[in-house]
């Protein structure tokens, strides 16, 4: 919803596999019922899917409120559709006649024979406008930043590390490591802004696209099968700071420093379902998921 967003962007930087043909009649009427419910005013919470961290009646009132002044002509349009198994997608484009137009996906869950929905997002990836896997998701547009990458990683690894060897010191290092760990935020953020996927799928597209185009890593994604998937980091700035920043290398032992990496992706792992065998220090280093 655009009123709740402070940033927006719709990037095409990833594939997937999924036809142009027009949407089966089955995903339509999912739409059609649910535009019928939400302009009649009895949509309700029977509707709503409980698998979020919001509550149903949340994510209820938050719809009903920011549609209730909606002019729903331009709903009339046919959305584009995504279907992965039983996830629904509706991605449709609105606001034109109040003079801002935005594009939001709407998200649904199909099980036991009939639909519930998720949520709507305005902030998500556009993986669903290009056409092969895993290929294409090896490749992500220059940035021409290189330089500043390499200086917001400084910056933030250091005070990690600071913070991390503070914390060691007063509560012991598994506390410290307990600290960083993020895997349920991180898997979130996986969900909510490449909404197509189960978790377990969105989260190694999300971590490809995350590492690469907000962290600045060089990242292929090498296979991908809904029981295994390899992502090579080549030259990765975590080791690569390490070697080229003495401030790290006299805080931290090589391997106290790469524990650092482990416990951080083992959780993000765990917390999308995956197991986790983390392959090299550097320059290269391959993160090798299994299910």
């Amino acid at each position: 919803m655009k009123r709740e967003f402070t940033a927006a962007f719709l990037l095409t930087v990833m594939a997937v596999s999924w036809a142009a043909a027009a949407p089966p009649a089955s995903d339509m009427d999912i739409w059609k019922e649910f535009l019928q419910l939400l302009r009649s005013g009895t949509l309700t919470v029977d509707w709503i899917h409980p698998d979020d961290p919001r509550t149903r009646e949340s994510r209820l009132t938050n719809l009903l409120d920011w549609t209730k002044d909606e002019d729903w002509s331009e709903w009339r349009a046919t959305p584009k559709v995504v279907r992965q198994d039983n996830l629904v997608s509706f991605i449709i484009e609105v606001g034109k006649k109040r003079r801002a137009p935005w594009t939001y996906v709407f998200c649904f869950t199909v099980e036991g024979g009939r639909w519930y929905y998720r949520f709507v997002e305005g902030v998500f990836l556009r993986l669903d406008q290009v056409v092969s896997l895993p290929a294409d998701a090896s490749s992500f547009p220059d940035l021409s930043e290189e330089r500043k990458n390499w200086m917001r990683q400084e910056i933030y690894w250091t005070k990690i590390v600071g913070l991390f060897t503070e914390m060691t010191r007063l509560k012991g290092t598994e506390y410290a490591l307990g600290f960083l760990r993020d895997g349920a935020e991180y898997v979130q953020a996986a969900t909510s802004w490449i909404p197509y996927f189960p978790a377990s799928r969105a989260f190694i597209l999300y971590l490809c696209w995350e590492q690469a185009r907000m962290q600045g890593n060089k990242v292929v994604l090498e296979k991908l099968t809904d029981r295994e998937a390899v992502v090579r980091f080549d030259d990765h700035q975590f080791f690569a700071l390490y070697m080229q920043t003495s401030p790290l290398r006299e805080q931290l032992a090589l391997g106290v420093y790469m524990g650092i990496f482990e416990a951080i992706w083992q959780d993000r792992a765990r917390a999308a379902g995956w197991n986790l065998q983390i392959d090299g220090q550097g320059p290269t280093i391959y993160l090798r998921f299994s299910r």
